[in-house]
């Protein structure tokens, strides 16, 4: 054999890359700048507060179970929270929710539950705050959470889906705003 394992769905050290040499920092934000994103807003209630904050890096993991996963800077003040809460919801925003967007990632000022002075909300399964005007909400609870550099990648399986509306989606894109 050659260190390899023989079924597919299995990896090994054999796979592990050689030592990488990476592209600059500032560089690669730049790429990633021009790929456009959904605009979620993220939210978390429970026994260590009411807290929320805007994300583009969500992504499906698996429909079986459903789950989904979502990256938080680890020096967010919404990490704690989160973790401690053991749930959250992807709220995915209609296009004419940019200014939601905006307090929930932090340019407004508003911290933690302030957050939620702005817009409607009612909750699913779990307790995690769903936005009334989401085109969807997908309720989770957390069930790993992985270390990534400066981020932390939060999976959480589906517990309920709420379809709201069918506005356009906001998108992320060229470090603005765009209807998709």
């Amino acid at each position: 054999m050659n260190g390899r394992d023989p079924r597919p769905d299995v990896f090994d050290d054999a796979f592990a890359p050689a030592p990488l040499e990476v592209v600059d920092q500032l560089l690669f934000r730049e790429a990633m700048s021009r790929q456009g994103a959904a605009v979620h807003v993220i939210t978390t209630n429970g026994p260590g507060g009411k807290t929320g904050f805007t994300a583009t890096a969500v992504c499906s993991v698996t429909d079986d179970p459903p789950t989904l996963l979502v990256c938080l800077n680890r020096k967010g003040q919404g990490v704690p929270v989160l973790v401690a809460n053991g749930v959250f919801c992807v709220n995915t925003l209609a296009y004419n929710d940019e200014n939601l967007s905006n307090v929930f990632a932090g340019r407004t000022g508003a911290r933690l539950a302030e957050k939620f002075d702005v817009g409607t909300w009612e909750s699913l399964k779990t307790g995690a705050p769903v936005l009334s005007s989401a085109i969807v909400a997908c309720d989770c609870r957390v069930t790993e959470v992985k270390v990534v550099g400066t981020h932390n990648v939060i999976f959480g399986v589906v517990q309920a889906v709420a379809l709201k509306t069918t506005e356009p989606a906001l998108v992320y894109q060229g470090r603005s705003y765009k209807s998709l």
